[in-house]
C-alpha cells in the first residue's frame, strides 16, 4: 500500500499531473544532492520520501504561466 495516500496527496495539490511532476522533481534532486528535509522517512526509495515531503508540506511549487 503506498504511504501516503494518493487521496491525502490529492488535498496537497490540484492534480495527480502536478502531484507526479513535483515528486519526480524532488526525487532527482534528492539523488542528485543526497539530501532530504524528512529524519525518518518510511520510504527507502527517493520517489517514497518526496511523495512524503508532500504530505508533510515542506515542497512548494510555482506553476508555469501560459505563454
Amino acid at each position: 500500500m503506498l504511504y501516503p495516500s494518493i487521496d491525502v496527496l490529492m488535498n496537497k495539490l490540484d492534480s495527480k499531473y502536478t502531484l507526479v511532476t513535483v515528486a519526480a522533481r524532488r526525487a532527482r534532486e534528492m539523488q542528485e544532492k543526497l539530501d532530504q528535509q524528512i529524519e525518518h522517512p518510511i520510504s527507502y526509495k527517493f520517489v517514497g520520501k518526496a511523495l512524503e515531503e508532500i504530505n508533510e508540506g515542506l515542497l512548494d511549487y510555482e506553476k508555469a504561466e501560459k505563454k
